[in-house]
């Protein structure tokens, strides 16, 4: 059994299941570290590049239904930790140029952005992030789509 699972890709469950939703509440800590976290062009395409690959490789596993449900009960450092010891995911997040720590605070960060910039209800972001994500929404929301609309073989 790979030690990933899907180690701190809090988006995957989301995309799955409600990609057109604001993501379930954050824990104080996350949500706090997603209000600071700061999105640039550069940042954002690499997050969204490696959400794309790190999603196509979820979905690519056996049982990944199973392993979403068991992720999204896991506490942010336990999916950390998974995904550290992922050498998939690591190579993943190598590749575009990004921390595990980085990939999962930026991953929500983006994503809250995006939907707040859409007026969507629930999503938080820093009025930086949003006012980032209105001026680049047009690039962006069609990445972020793509990486959410990634579905399992067979289905």
């Amino acid at each position: 059994m790979r030690a990933y699972i899907f180690g701190c890709l809090i988006a995957v469950p989301i995309a799955l299941a409600h990609a057109t939703e604001a993501p379930a509440p954050a824990s104080t800590q996350l949500h706090e570290q997603m209000l600071a976290y700061e999105l640039t062009l550069p940042k954002a395409n690499a997050l969204l590049a490696a959400l794309e690959s790190m999603t196509r490789y979820v979905v690519s596993l056996p049982d990944f239904q199973d392993r979403v449900k068991k992720t999204m009960k896991m506490t942010p450092a336990e999916r950390l930790a998974q995904m550290e010891a992922d050498p998939k995911a690591m190579a993943i997040l190598r590749a575009n140029g990004l921390t595990p720590a980085e990939y999962a605070v930026g991953v929500p960060t983006l994503r809250n952005a995006l939907l707040a910039a859409q007026d969507v209800a629930g999503a938080t972001a820093s009025s930086a992030n949003v006012a980032f994500a209105k001026a680049h929404l047009a690039e962006l929301k069609p990445k972020m789509d793509a990486a959410d609309g990634i579905r399992p073989p067979g289905t």
